[in-house]
Order: C-alpha cells, then structure tokens, then sequence
C-alpha cells in the first residue's frame, strides 16, 4: 500500500471501483468503503505536501490504523457486493 504514500491521487481508483459497486448493488457497506477511500485521499495528499504533519512524516503511525480498516471494509464491500450481484444474476437465469 507504499503506492498510496508516493501517488495520493491512486486512491481514487478504488474509490471510483466501489462506486461503481454500489451503484449496482446499492449496498450500505460498499457506499461507506467508498467514502473512506475519498476521505483517505485529500488526507494522504495533504500528508505528501506536508500541511498535515510538520517536517519528520517519516515514522506515520496513523496508517497502522487507517490501511487495515481500508482494506477490511474494501473486501467486505467487494463480498457484499458480489453476494447481490451473483444472487441477481441467478435469480435472472431461474426459470419462471
């Protein structure tokens, strides 16, 4: 997850993913995992130009908090939404 501290910008990828997601499952979850991504991203670009820290962001503690919950809530919303979207597609190949 190194990629995110040298390309802020990246973030948006996953963001933009689980939107996708949610607009085709209409999820709660995958919503919530995708508005964590956005807020992750101006957070992590303001750590890279340094407003949020002042000078040594060497040692960035906060991610040992802030990469497992990304990563939790991204593979929860990427399984709810899979769940729905394979009941969906099942339900549609059932013959009525």
């Amino acid at each position: 997850m190194d990629i995110f501290i040298r390309q802020p910008f990246l973030a948006a990828l996953p963001c933009l993913v689980l939107a996708g997601l949610f607009a085709a499952s209409q999820r709660p979850a995958v919503l919530i995992a995708a508005g964590l991504w956005l807020i992750y991203l101006p957070y992590e670009y303001a750590m890279k130009v340094r407003l949020l820290c002042s000078g040594e962001c060497n040692i960035r503690v906060d991610l040992l908090l802030i990469y497992p919950v990304l990563l939790v809530l991204t593979l929860v919303a990427c399984v709810v939404s899979a769940r729905v979207l394979w009941a969906r597609r099942r339900k549609r190949a059932e013959p009525a």
